[in-house]
């Protein structure tokens, strides 16, 4: 009887989660992206989590729809390929506004464009500068 049970609760909620399960459109996968941080922000985190199983659903749904997407795979690919330290220069940036004159801590424009360009590396003083400006530690500008 339980197994009957859970087959018909099963499919109940495959109903509802079939547009974010499958996903089929940009509208869709805008809401599996939205839906699956919603439920990460309420969960407590821990391998227990009765939460995890939908995250993994949402997660393989959502890598699923952008490995189908040539675009979306190629700046993947290319977000992956570029160095941690001008990745998140970029995303400072843009998060904050900025061009190239915006930041002292590398020099002028010309050497932040030089640094963008993978033509010049971010020096030991700039990325110190940058991280006490932003709040963060040194050792992200180096990734994992």
């Amino acid at each position: 009887m339980t197994q009957l049970a859970i087959v018909d609760a099963y499919q109940a909620f495959m109903v509802t989660a079939q547009p974010f399960i499958n996903i089929n459109s940009d509208e869709q996968y805008d809401a599996a992206l939205e839906t699956l941080e919603q439920v990460m922000e309420t969960t407590t985190d821990t391998p227990d989590d009765p939460m995890n199983p939908l995250i993994d659903m949402l997660i393989h749904a959502i890598e699923r729809y952008e490995s189908q997407d040539d675009e979306l795979s190629t700046f993947i690919e290319e977000a992956e390929a570029m160095p941690v330290d001008i990745s998140l220069l970029r995303t400072l940036m843009r998060q904050h506004h900025l061009t190239g004159s915006d930041l002292p801590e590398i020099g002028d424009k010309t050497m932040v464009s030089k640094v963008l360009n993978g033509k010049r590396v971010l020096s030991r003083q700039a990325i110190e500068k940058l991280s006490e400006r932003f709040g963060l530690r040194p050792a992200m500008f180096f990734g994992d």
